[in-house]
């Protein structure tokens, strides 16, 4: 037995009991054969983008991955890029993490934009149980991303063995900007490079690596693209091959995703299609119809190469002989993205992390940053985003988008894939989740517990709860679910969701009928809305959302 064998089972006894493991996690570090575990994260992605969950977007490769698995219809995101990976990535509500906000310190607690100590990511909480841990793509969870600031919030310092990616929130796809390897800042890239096809070469690779040099150990595999998030940035083979597609527009293809949800199960019948948003015109009225048309094809574009990427992914496993025991989670970080790119982004585009237009190559033409019909998204030289009308096709059937509490802005795709352990192939799971419990499921399946300190530093304990039993069919007990961005809130319990924007009054809804959020029942049943809202405040004070910056 090679040492790297003998080292990793001896690492297998720690973390807890033998007598209080699962017997499937004891049967595991018995043949040494605990699940590889493969996260993979979209970044803006509606709920219904994707062909499972009703989209006309081709994904052969997610969809392979449903059907030999689950989908979850009700799993909760936290509605922003920052705040989401930090709680998947430590099993807590983002304001407890330090990053309830967005990538700078705000002056409390929960809205540093950094990770904190009270919190550990998945990586570091693995290491009991032997697992080596990679990652790749977006990391977006400190402020400190270009190398000149301390580094102890980058991914090698937070458990990780190797990294590639962008410490920062995106980017340029062909030629981005502070792009890292290990703790190292590579060169901006130029040349036939394309950020999507980057992320899964070294997630590839580091798998190849992984089972040439330490076969039979364990490994966490964190995959976080940036696709389909803004800039519209594609191939153009990849554009073209969407010529066409859409031509329908966006009225016509709400209700084909609204009529195939219904018929695969994934939502009830008697749930409305919510109304077209009241600031985009029926389609027939449209301006700029090829413009409107492009962006939809390269959306569409970035979103089959990253699912292309995924397949190469899966290959690997299938090629090393892992992919039966390897669990396996997709999912997007928050709805679909309505942000419009206008002339006042321009200074924190161009002086920003981002730096869209400078150091670009020599004779490199301008860069045609805003949503203006004169320029056709696609190539290098835009920044572009899909804005309100295709974001609101991409959370078909509800209201609203990446940012807010209602269900268009905090509900995700989310499919599991473990041949080994769940018999259940192409079957739905009801059960509300949330990013809180990834960390937990993890844990779980490795036989791993949570620690009450680290390095000195006392743990906030995990607020989520093990998928698992979810798995085979049993529900997740659970009190509440709550959500806070920048003031935008609700809390779900049960049946009922209570749900504001920001300095509005709280919305009710009873989900059993009304999942599309259509009938505010707050004026007919003020007794659930002030319970519900004593719940929210309570939890707001607990979990550091309050008091807020300002306050």
């Amino acid at each position: 037995m090679d040492r790297s064998r003998r080292a990793f089972i001896k690492t297998l006894g720690l973390g807890v009991s033998a007598a209080a493991l699962p017997a499937w996690v004891t049967r595991c570090r018995t043949a040494g054969t605990l699940p590889n575990i493969v996260l993979i994260l979209a970044d803006d992605m509606g709920y219904s983008d994707v062909g499972c969950y009703g989209g006309e977007i081709r994904t052969p490769n997610i969809d392979r991955l449903a059907r030999g698995g689950l989908r979850f219809t009700d799993f909760y995101n936290s509605a922003r890029c920052c705040p989401s990976r930090a709680s998947l990535l430590t099993g807590l509500y983002p304001h407890q993490a330090g990053v309830g906000g967005m990538m700078n310190d705000a002056g409390r607690d929960g809205y540093r934009g950094d990770l904190n100590h009270g919190c550990l990511t998945i990586a570091q909480a693995l290491k009991p149980a032997g697992y080596a841990s990679y990652a790749v793509g977006k990391w977006h969870v400190t402020r400190f991303w270009n190398g000149e600031g301390p580094k102890h919030n980058w991914p090698l310092q937070r458990g990780f063995d190797r990294y590639f990616g962008s410490i920062n929130g995106g980017g340029n796809y062909f030629s981005p900007n502070g792009l890292i390897r290990d703790n190292e800042m590579l060169e901006r890239p130029a040349g036939d490079f394309y950020y999507t096809d980057a992320i899964t070469d070294h997630a590839v690779r580091f798998i190849q690596d992984h089972q040439t040099q330490q076969a039979g150990r364990p490994f966490f595999l964190y995959c976080a693209y940036t696709a389909p998030h803004f800039p519209l940035h594609a191939r153009t083979d990849d554009i073209d091959a969407y010529k066409g597609h859409f031509d329908a527009g966006w009225d016509i293809l709400r209700r084909e995703r609204y009529r195939r949800m219904k018929h695969m199960g994934l939502i009830r019948s008697n749930w409305a299609l919510s109304p077209r948003d009241s600031r985009v015109p029926p389609w027939e009225e449209a301006d700029y119809k090829d413009w409107e048309l492009r962006r939809m094809e390269v959306y569409a574009a970035q979103v089959e190469r990253m699912d292309q990427g995924i397949g190469r992914i899966v290959a690997e496993l299938e090629r090393t002989h892992t992919l039966d025991n390897s669990l396996i989670f997709f999912l997007s970080d928050n709805g679909g993205c309505a942000e419009r790119i206008t002339e006042s982004w321009r200074d924190w585009l161009i002086n920003g992390p981002l730096k869209v237009g400078q150091n670009l190559p020599p004779g490199a033409p301008p860069v045609r940053m805003f949503n203006d019909p004169r320029y056709m998204p696609g190539g290098p030289d835009t920044f572009q985003s899909c804005g309100i009308p295709w974001a609101n096709v991409s959370n078909t059937p509800f209201r609203l988008y990446k940012h807010f509490g209602h269900h268009g802005g905090v509900l995700t795709p989310f499919i599991v894939h473990w041949p080994a352990r769940v018999e259940a192939r192409g079957e739905f799971r009801h059960q509300p989740g949330h990013l809180i419990d990834i960390m937990p499921t993890c844990l779980d399946a490795a036989g791993v517990s949570f620690p009450q300190e680290h390095s000195g530093h006392p743990l906030l304990p995990l607020e989520g709860r093990s998928l698992l039993p979810a798995f085979d069919g049993h529900p997740i007990q659970r009190d509440a679910l709550f959500f806070d961005h920048e003031g935008n809130r609700s809390v779900l319990e049960g049946r009922w969701k209570l749900v504001a924007l920001r300095n509005r009054p709280w919305e009710l809804y009873d989900l059993d009928a009304d999942k599309t959020e259509l009938h505010d029942l707050a004026a007919v049943e003020p007794d659930h809305v002030e319970r519900m809202a004593r719940m929210w405040e309570e939890w707001a004070r607990r979990a550091r959302v309050l008091p807020r910056p300002g306050d």
